[in-house]
């Protein structure tokens, strides 16, 4: 068994079946497929399991020419987002085996018409929830609008979280290009919620004022995505933003500045993208609002009035 090539980093659990499928291939025990790309996660028992990524991993199988994937039957209705693939899901290694050998025929996947169908999302909270704050609900509305970014300042209580929260109810619906980008983030994550195939919800995240600067914009030994990409075609929330580190804020202006973040490692450099709306919200009495002026180096920051909710 080889894993060429060699010098291509490989983690995760995706290689347990294509491992055991050529073993069984070279042994005589199944009967060879060509164009056709095996995924899951082998447990003792045979069963296989979900594995994080599905919809990135069908999509590059699409790109290389692939014409049929095996996948574990949880992921079936995510891997079949992409189409042009013939999507065969299973529950065990024993009924792959008995497919390959034609003694039990899988059915291929049909996909539910309506997944990709451009829906109107449902959210927790709503802009109409608002009371009063005019004035700030007209500054969400031009930011919702351009894209802008916006610096929240007032006492706790004054309604500065909910007005953030409300924000993605009034920007456009997501097309389905832009739901495929988010629900590929999430995936790869392994965010992505069960029996959500397709997120068509705008992103919202509100990282705690302690997280690292590795946790905002991604990072690890082998780089995942961070808040920054999480939040993609959605909203960023800093809450209590002079609150946060020094790096941690620094670090995202490349970010904002060119809606992509670039994770280097010795090994490895990997692109995520991050084109989201930052909302800051600060208390001007608090014990750090002598920083705040800081603040506005961020890009989009700039010059911008501080809106104060009432």
């Amino acid at each position: 068994m080889n894993l060429a090539p060699a010098d291509l980093p490989k983690q995760g659990p995706a290689y347990d079946l294509p491992i055991a499928v050529g073993i069984l291939w070279a042994s005589g025990q199944a009967s060879p497929l060509s164009s056709s790309v095996f995924i899951g996660e082998l447990s003792l028992d045979g069963s296989v399991r979900h594995v994080d990524g599905i919809l990135f991993i069908v999509s590059v199988a699409k790109e290389e020419g692939f014409q049929r994937l095996f996948v574990p039957h949880s992921d079936a209705p995510e891997a079949s987002l992409i189409g042009g693939l013939e999507v065969i899901p299973f529950e065990s290694l024993a009924q792959l085996v008995a497919h390959l050998n034609g003694s039990e025929e899988i059915p291929t996947y049909e996909a539910d018409p309506e997944a990709l169908a451009v829906r109107e999302p449902v959210y927790s909270v709503d802009f109409s929830d608002v009371r009063g704050q005019e004035h700030v609900k007209r500054a969400l509305e031009v930011a919702a609008a351009g894209g802008h970014n916006v610096l929240m300042s007032g006492p706790p209580g004054a309604g500065k979280t909910l007005l953030a929260r409300a924000l993605p109810t009034i920007l456009p619906t997501m097309s389905i290009d832009e739901a495929l980008e988010v629900t590929k983030i999430y995936s790869v994550r392994g965010l992505l919620p069960s029996g959500t195939p397709l997120i068509i919800q705008r992103s919202f995240r509100s990282p705690h004022h302690t997280i690292s600067h590795a946790g905002l914009v991604g990072g690890g030994s082998w780089p995942k995505p961070g808040e920054i990409s999480l939040a993609h075609h959605g909203v960023l929330f800093l809450d209590e933003l002079p609150e946060f580190g020094h790096r941690v804020l620094e670090v995202m202006r490349q970010p904002m500045e060119d809606r992509v973040v670039t994770i280097s490692r010795a090994k490895t450099t990997m692109t995520f993208p991050a084109n989201f709306v930052l909302i800051g919200a600060m208390n001007p009495w608090g014990s750090c609002h002598y920083r705040w002026i800081n603040l506005l180096a961020l890009p989009g920051l700039a010059g911008m009035p501080r809106w104060v909710p009432r």
